[in-house]
């Protein structure tokens, strides 16, 4: 007998998915002997099953960013499932098609206040792209086939909710009847070009612009090339949203890395003084560090169309997937011979790595500087190295200081900016890769959350991995820092050490404990050390680096709101005032000097000096 459990395995099979992470219980349970059943028989998808629910959506959403594949998860009914909406606005705020499989009591108990009955199509009714309840077996097909097309053409999850009697319900071809879909596992393309008139009025656009700037995010993932050779012909500097770090390789003199609060002077003097904007596959949602309106001719590429015009007031909107609409267009591009707006990137990025590496080579004396821990990561990322960060401030470090190289990866919680997410990110890309080498970056508060659990998970599955080289990296300061100089510099509050303390915990003493390799990093001198001690490990390393709380996070321009804030802040009595103030002066020094040593070298115009 063939169960609606046992169709709806090898209908997600039949979708190319070969790879689920899922949480039991009773509510899925039905389902779950399934997946044991189709393992034993050789047949099976390979189960995954970490420590959270929460967990399982973050790394499906990982697994999707990672390998362009749906990301699949699955729970039981309304405790797993309601544990999973975290992870899908993940997934939902950064533009993945996961599907989630989500357990629920019999039929027989909707609508009656039953033992973990609930009505979970309301629940994740804003989150899902799609969602549905199979209630017959008939039903099981096109409500498969249907969440899977509606993630991958709506980029977001989709639930797939089946009540526990259903799940082991008795299963025939559709038949050809009315009121029954017979539906195929057939993925639509979204190799979207728009119409030939749009990619001319583009190219025009931009053929007229003098000082154009490519700011490209995670949505232009697969089409580096096509980036590259369109900047080229146009003359334009490149930035890259934090998520799109990955598509244009560092190495790029005009790539000026990241824009904002954790980005360069380079993208913001772009974004400054750029005639043309072009926005290929992001969101990027900071509107203030985007050109002022009038200044700039915009234009936008996404495959998500509400999205478009949204951030910035958008000359044309193209609809289409960013390889192919740069494959339609770069015919249309007139090669620029003027190249200063271009050069002029360039020679400011120099000055800006000179600056990032003064900064990483301070000495503070309450801790490591956390910048040293990235730098020195940075000069040994092996090739096609993965490395994700957490939200907070390493993220921050992340985009200041880690250069990815072709052929490398990096990746975080994006526009939700969940804490935690790091480390099921980092598992998530070595069950897709396990040849490569990983590298989590976390801060000590997100590691408390969720992260340490996932130890568990690695010695779990690390037998699995072709290499089994994975470094967690947790920046130990005890405090919630970032949120620490948001108080600061946002609502002018000084920190209030009840909400902002982390318990120290002994992190290496915790890997040691699973059996892992623990290094505790209490110098700046100890740092490059670490790094090759964990390199040249072939197994699980976690680097329990004891950094500085008081380093801040400086934008590369800094408003005299922030400055005012910051300041109101430290008078009204903020712990931790002298280090700040003391730690902040040294980066301030720091940064004036290399700014003027780089103005004398590279010959800035009298308004760059000024600025």
């Amino acid at each position: 007998m063939t169960t609606v459990s046992d169709f709806v395995i090898q209908r997600i099979r039949e979708w190319g998915v070969s790879r689920v992470f899922g949480f039991p219980g009773d509510g899925i349970g039905e389902f779950d002997g399934a997946l044991g059943k189709a393992e034993r028989a050789g047949d099976g998808l390979e189960y995954v099953r970490p420590t959270h629910e929460e967990i399982c959506a973050l790394m499906a959403t990982a697994h999707a960013k990672f390998t362009g594949e749906v990301g699949v998860c699955m729970a039981t009914s309304s405790p797993g499932g309601f544990h999973m909406i975290n992870g899908l606005y993940d997934a939902k705020m950064d533009n993945q098609p996961v599907v989630a499989i989500v357990g629920q009591q019999g039929l027989d108990a909707f609508g009656t206040s039953g033992q973990q009955e609930s009505n979970l199509e309301r629940t994740f009714s804003d989150v899902a792209v799609y969602v549905k309840t199979i209630v017959a077996p008939e039903q099981a097909q096109a409500v498969v086939d249907t969440a899977f097309r509606s993630a991958r053409v709506h980029l977001g999850p989709a639930v797939i909710i089946i009540p526990h009697d259903v799940q082991g319900m008795e299963i025939e071809a559709p038949p050809r009847a009315n009121w029954v879909s017979r539906s195929s596992a057939v993925a639509p393309s979204t190799a979207i070009t728009p119409p030939e008139e749009d990619i001319i009025r583009a190219a025009g656009i931009i053929n007229a612009g003098r000082k154009v700037t490519f700011m490209v995010g995670h949505g232009a993932n697969g089409a580096t090339d096509e980036v590259l050779e369109a900047a080229r012909l146009a003359g334009a500097g490149i930035i890259t949203a934090l998520r799109g770090k990955q598509v244009v390789p560092a190495d790029v003199p005009h790539h000026s890395q990241q824009l904002g609060l954790l980005g360069s002077l380079p993208s913001f003097n772009q974004m400054d003084d750029c005639d043309t904007l072009v926005l290929l596959g992001t969101n990027y949602p900071y509107a203030q560090f985007l050109p002022k309106t009038g200044q700039a001719r915009a234009i936008q590429v996404d495959l998500k169309p509400e999205q478009m015009g949204l951030r910035y007031p958008t000359e044309l909107n193209l609809w289409g997937d960013v390889k192919s609409t740069l494959a339609a267009l770069i015919p249309h591009l007139e090669a620029k011979t003027d190249l200063s707006w271009q050069d002029k990137v360039a020679h400011e990025m120099v000055e800006w790595e000179n600056e990032m590496e003064a900064q990483a080579l301070l000495s503070y004396p309450d801790g490591v500087n956390p910048r040293r821990v990235y730098f020195e990561l940075n000069k040994r990322l092996p090739p096609r190295a993965i490395v994700t960060a957490d939200a907070g401030t390493t993220a921050d470090w992340y985009g200041h200081h880690i250069r990815l190289q072709r052929g490398m990866m990096g990746d975080l919680s994006g526009r939700l900016a969940t804490m935690l997410a790091a480390m099921p990110y980092a598992v998530a890309a070595k069950f897709a890769f396990s040849d490569r080498s990983v590298i989590c970056t976390i801060g000590d508060g997100a590691f408390q959350m969720l992260g340490m659990n996932e130890l568990i998970t690695i010695k779990k599955y690390m037998n699995r991995w072709e290499n089994p080289q994975l470094i967690i990296m947790v920046l130990h300061n005890n405090d919630l820092s970032q949120v620490s100089w948001e108080m600061r510099t946002e609502d002018a509050n000084p920190v209030w050490e009840t909400s902002q303390d982390v318990e120290s915990v002994d992190y290496a003493g915790w890997a040691e404990l699973l059996g892992f390799t623990g290094i505790r990093v209490t110098s700046d001198d100890d740092v490059a050390a670490a790094w090759d001690t964990a390199f040249a490990t072939r197994g699980i390393t976690l680097i329990d680096a004891h950094t500085s709380k008081n380093v801040p996070p400086l934008p590369p321009h800094i408003t005299f709101e922030f400055a005012k804030n910051t300041a109101e802040a430290l008078l009204k009595k903020d712990p931790f005032t002298l280090g700040v103030v003391r730690d902040s002066a040294e980066a301030l020094v720091s940064e004036g000097v290399e700014r003027v040593k780089g103005a004398l070298h590279i010959g800035h115009d009298d308004d760059e000096k000024e600025r």
